[in-house]
């Protein structure tokens, strides 16, 4: 599927060379797993890192198949973001095998729904602690490195179209990719204000993409993108320098993407009750303005 709205699309960055390390969390499955693929086929070494168990196994054993050095060029790595020792621990790992990261991607999440505001709080908190904290975590084992290289370097976090439009069904997922939005706007701001620093950050937000998330489906529905197809339009977007990664997907164009966020901050501008696209006394008020 190709999007007319964007511009002409190039692949290139220095950060995503031959010979590079690439750290990718939540890299066992889905997007994380393409993402390694692509990046080992242009030549840098991966490690790929996850909750420990089969799927872990299986994609080293994927990734190793497919490296032009096999195993040389993989690294499988069993953690649990939410917890900031296990990142240190990837991080002296990684710099043990492959040296210095250029490119690091905190792409771990989950998405299963604790429930309505008020309940479930240890459910809420061991959503957020992955979603959220598990790329806090990450950046904060490995920027220092990244920055201390003098050469240039990439973290991409992976958020959500959820965590803009935020709407009704899962509040906690929402709230982690929402914050995450801000942090990495935030990153993106302070590592560009860095002394001498080469290193940017990205914020990838994927449409609707057939992953180990992708509820009540066993297999793609006809509507979302692959992980291959979010990884490809991410690469090339980095090429261009994009901070936000605004992902189509096979039944929302980017200028429907375009037209639901502006509402949603519409919201604020006019005065309207919270998350008024789902408020019946505006129902109309949307379709006509989808419709212009």
């Amino acid at each position: 599927m190709t999007d007319t709205h964007l511009p002409a699309l190039s692949p290139d960055n220095a950060a995503i060379a031959p010979g590079n390390a690439a750290v990718i969390t939540g890299g066992a499955s889905g997007i994380g797993l393409a993402t390694a693929h692509k990046l080992l086929a242009r030549g840098m070494r991966v490690a790929i890192a996850d909750r420990p168990g089969s799927a872990l196994d299986a994609a080293a054993r994927d990734l190793a198949n497919a490296a032009p050095n096999g195993d040389a060029d993989v690294l499988a790595f069993a953690l649990d973001v939410a917890i900031p020792g296990d990142l240190i621990r990837l991080r002296d790992a990684v710099a043990q095998r492959f040296g210095a990261v250029s490119f690091l991607m905190n792409n771990a999440g989950i998405g299963p729904n604790p429930g309505k505001p008020w309940q479930n709080p240890d459910g809420w908190r061991a959503l957020i602690d992955v979603n959220f904290w598990g790329v806090v975590h990450g950046v904060q084992a490995f920027a220092d490195a990244m920055l201390a290289a003098q050469a240039p370097g990439l973290i991409v976090n992976t958020g959500s179209k959820q965590g803009i439009t935020t709407p009704p069904g899962n509040l906690a997922y929402n709230v982690s990719k929402s914050a995450l939005k801000t942090y990495t706007e935030g990153l993106a701001h302070a590592l560009r204000n860095e002394p001498g620093a080469n290193v940017s950050a990205h914020l990838l937000i994927p449409g609707f993409t057939f992953t180990g998330l992708t509820e009540g489906a066993t297999e793609k529905p006809a509507g979302a993108w692959t992980g291959e197809q979010v990884a490809d339009f991410m690469l090339q977007s980095l090429g261009r320098g994009d901070f936000y990664i605004l992902c189509p997907d096979n039944e929302t164009p980017r200028a429907l993407d375009e037209k639901r966020m502006a509402w949603a901050i519409g919201d604020i501008i006019e005065n309207r009750p919270a998350l008024s696209r789902w408020h019946p006394d505006y129902r109309a008020a949307f379709a006509s303005y989808l419709a212009k």
